[in-house]
């Protein structure tokens, strides 16, 4: 599809969440169902704000009237479909033909997929903004997700379709019509049915706000990461994500799945000119823009002993990591002392980077002990390392 100059089309758009089915397979009404210390459908509007999307139509059906208050509190708009019983593409109908005649285009998503990102969102309004395209799809690992854009071009279709195939079989008919943006975020790839899917993905909540592996490879195809340096920031993250986690038995405040995702991607724009600033802006981009403070600064930190930050973290590992092996910080930096021992300037640059990495190796050892470093040590992730859950395939 053609490229068009850039508009921010949030102003235009309603998302048309879906909430009216009968939930049978949950054995609960799963709108109303807590989800962290919102409801699930709090959480699901939440989200959509924190995109940027504040007009909301939620489409009701079973227990329409239990659904009422919330949506009332929340202030987004009911869209009743009292056919409901006849499938979901009867909610679909229900929620086009709720839109007033100045939405220009919805997203679409059933209220069941609860870790699905803001910054998911954020993409495919950009991709919409940017392109001619009737339907985008967001795309992780090369599978289409929600929520798909849908331009107002298909609305009377929608309306006047006797629904045979579903949504689904409708928009392919205009396949050519369609383009993809890849995202970050298995979370649109999920639902929940049943209540073991519930259980999973309550409990992945807590730490879904960093990236997981997954996610974090998808990023390094959208960077075009060689495959060597992706072999390095796996080793660094298992280097760091151990620091980590022993900091954190000992009491430590630290965040062992920041420390993680940070080092794993930290040179994930290496090559490019000022690398890690280049790497930090790609993850605000991206959406993550937490992991982004660590990578900026993994190349020079000034550390202060009072406290062993992820940033801090990510900067040791990395220098105790040569490729996929772990050195010691003599091993790492005696190249490049003896290189420029004759350039004053790039000589003081490598001095104050050892210094730095030796501080905190020194005060990482006050705090956890020995850190037993032996040259020669491959590292890697171990399987499903930093996976929330793991058990969900995607």
């Amino acid at each position: 599809m053609a490229e068009r100059a850039d508009r921010d089309p949030a102003a235009t758009i309603v998302a048309i969440v879906l909430a009216a089915g009968f939930s049978s397979r949950m054995g609960a009404f799963k709108p109303l169902l807590p989800f962290g210390e919102r409801t699930l459908i709090d959480h699901f509007v939440t989200n959509l704000r924190e995109a940027g999307v504040e007009r909301i139509h939620v489409v009701t059906g079973f227990q329409a009237g239990d659904l009422a208050p919330e949506l009332t509190r929340l202030g987004v708009t009911r869209a009743h479909n009292p056919d409901f019983a006849a499938g979901m593409f009867s909610s679909v109908r229900a929620g086009v033909a709720s839109l007033p005649a100045d939405v220009e285009a919805f997203l679409l998503a059933p209220v069941d997929m609860p870790l699905l990102r803001p910054s998911t969102i954020v993409r495919v309004l950009r991709a919409a903004a940017a392109r001619d395209s009737t339907i985008v799809y967001p795309t992780f690992r090369g599978k289409r997700g929600h929520p798909p854009f849908v331009r107002r071009a298909l609305f009377a279709e929608i309306l006047d379709s006797d629904g045979d195939g579903g949504l689904r079989a409708l928009l392919a008919r205009h396949e050519d019509e369609a383009s993809e943006v890849a995202v970050f975020d298995w979370g649109c790839l999920v639902d929940m049915d049943r209540r073991h899917d519930y259980r999973r993905l309550a409990a992945a909540l807590a730490g879904h706000r960093m990236p997981d592996v997954a996610e974090c490879e998808t990023m390094f195809d959208a960077a075009a990461t060689p495959e060597a340096t992706r072999r390095h920031g796996r080793a660094v993250a298992a280097l760091a994500t151990r620091f980590a986690r022993r900091l954190q038995a000992a009491g430590e405040a630290i965040d062992p799945d920041l420390a993680r995702a940070a080092a794993l991607v930290h040179d994930i724009a290496k090559g490019r000119r000022r690398h890690a600033e280049a790497g930090a802006a790609l993850l605000r981009e991206f959406g993550f823009p937490e992991v982004a403070a660590p990578v900026a600064r993994h190349m020079n930190l000034a550390f202060d002993a009072g406290r062993i930050d992820e940033s801090a973290i990510v900067y040791l590992a990395d220098k105790l990591v040569r490729g996929e092996t772990r050195v010691s910080l003599e091993t790492r930096f005696g190249s490049a002392l003896d290189r420029f021992a004759n350039d004053p300037s790039a000589l003081a640059g490598v001095q104050r980077r050892l210094a730095s990495a030796q501080a905190i190796c020194a005060a990482l050892e006050a705090r956890i002990g020995s850190l037993a470093i032996d040259d020669g040590t491959r590292l890697a992730l171990s399987a499903g390392e930093g996976s929330w859950p793991a058990a969900i395939a995607v």
